[in-house]
């Protein structure tokens, strides 16, 4: 039987691994986290048909039923504002979506939810505080090595451990990212009957940015079809999903001057599952919440009272980077996907969706090449193919990932680029005011 082993329990990992599982293969995920929310994962999540097609064809039935019983009220527009509320731009997101058809998908979800959703029935196969710091790629296999010193050996290695990818380090050891200079206080307004008062009209349709330039506020509802807790109890009683309300997530960000961006290895310590080339920084959440609060201390008072009343603890701040194109490799038995590979700016909500798109294909390929794999019992080999098809298998999944993967970056870089041009002196104010 064909062995896969996943670095990370981010989206992508998760997804995979889900997909593998279902199709027979042995599949094990190693998160250096000591648990599943042993960290801040974020909050909202835009999911479109490139999630939920890949949702679909990797979760069993009913948690897939159940990642839509959970999903927000579908989004029918977005829409810019001026920080004084009035309308600046609305573009449609077509009319008549069906809430539970994946090819038309277009909503948002918590991202903590989905992410219990994706670890569900994995427990036997997902090992926590196991932080894998190399490996070695021989003909009989993968050997991964972990931080405390012990040893595993695999068919297959899917590197989906996030921006500072140890996998990647190794295999593609000049890959770059850019940092786009662009800073985002991330907050969360848990809503009830006072708060639900102050949120713009446009909120309810869809996604909504407030900006005038060089800095914005970009909301999302998340208000879910069914909270998550009820949902699992009635469509997969055995899976335990954590409470959590309706709420609003705020971001807001500011860019250094043109010229800003700087390259360099794509290295760090970021854990895998934040998402769209985040860096966490660490800074303190009261303080990040002060200096958000005073930086739209001149827009419209809902907008402020907005802010004013969210949950302190939950604010956060990243720093935004975003991948390089990588130049064609020849493939082997250690592969990537997700933000390990193509980290890219949050900007046109890519960054889960492509990630999620990986893992099917990726799932699609490892399932056909063990399928066509025999191995000899007593050597542990190949014994028909010697791993010709699998490597050939994952070479196409390759060239199809770089593709798609790389231009969705491009076109992120570009969205936040032409925010960035829009010229408003909050952007400055809110550098100046970060907590160093």
């Amino acid at each position: 039987m064909l062995r896969v082993a996943v670095a990370g329990a981010g989206l992508g990992g998760l997804c995979l691994a889900q997909g593998l599982a279902r199709a027979g293969i042995d599949v094990r995920v190693y998160e250096r986290d000591a648990a599943l929310n042993a960290r801040r994962q974020g909050y909202r999540l835009h999911v479109d048909a490139r999630a939920g097609l890949a949702l679909e064809k990797c979760l069993p039935p009913r948690l897939f039923r159940l990642f839509l019983a959970t999903t927000s009220r579908p989004s029918t527009r977005m829409t810019v504002l001026s920080p004084r509320l009035r309308v600046l731009h609305e573009t449609p997101a077509g009319p008549g979506r069906d809430p539970d058809d994946p090819s038309t998908l277009s909503t948002s979800v918590d991202r903590g939810t989905l992410r219990e959703i994706l670890a569900a029935g994995l427990e036997e196969r997902a090992h926590y505080g196991r932080e894998l710091i190399g490996y070695e790629d021989g003909p009989e296999g993968v050997t991964l090595r972990f931080a405390d010193g012990a040893t595993t050996r695999a068919d297959v290695l899917v590197g989906a451990d996030g921006v500072g990818s140890a996998v990647r380090r190794v295999r593609l050891p000049d890959a770059r990212l850019v940092d786009t200079g662009t800073s985002v206080i991330y907050g969360k307004t848990p809503l009830d009957d006072a708060t639900r008062r102050l949120v713009p009209p446009a909120l309810s349709s869809g996604f909504t940015a407030i900006t005038g330039g060089r800095a914005g506020l970009a909301c999302g509802l998340v208000e879910f079809r069914r909270p998550p807790a009820e949902a699992a109890a009635e469509i997969a009683p055995d899976v335990r999903l954590s409470p959590a309300g309706d709420y609003v997530m705020w971001a807001l960000s500011g860019a250094e001057p043109a010229g800003a961006e700087r390259a360099g290895p794509l290295s760090g310590a970021e854990p895998a599952g934040m998402g769209s080339g985040a860096e966490p920084t660490g800074a303190d959440a009261a303080a990040l919440h002060a200096v958000a609060v005073r930086a739209i201390r001149s827009w419209h008072p809902d907008l402020r009272a907005l802010l004013a009343a969210a949950a302190v603890d939950e604010t956060f701040l990243i720093r935004i980077r975003s991948s390089r194109r990588v130049p064609v490799w020849a493939p082997s038995r250690v592969t990537l996907l997700g933000d390990a590979i193509h980290a890219m700016s949050p900007a046109r909500g890519s960054g889960a969706n492509t990630a999620l798109m990986d893992a099917a294909l990726l799932c699609d390929a490892l399932t056909g090449a063990g399928a066509r794999t025999g191995r000899d019992a007593r050597t542990g080999r190949d014994a028909r193919t010697g791993g010709g098809d699998l490597i050939a298998a994952i070479g196409a999944y390759e060239a199809r990932m770089r593709d798609y993967g790389f231009a969705a970056v491009e076109a992120s870089r570009r969205a936040e680029a032409e925010t960035a041009r829009r010229g408003n002196p909050v952007g400055r104010w809110l550098l100046r005011h970060l907590p160093r």
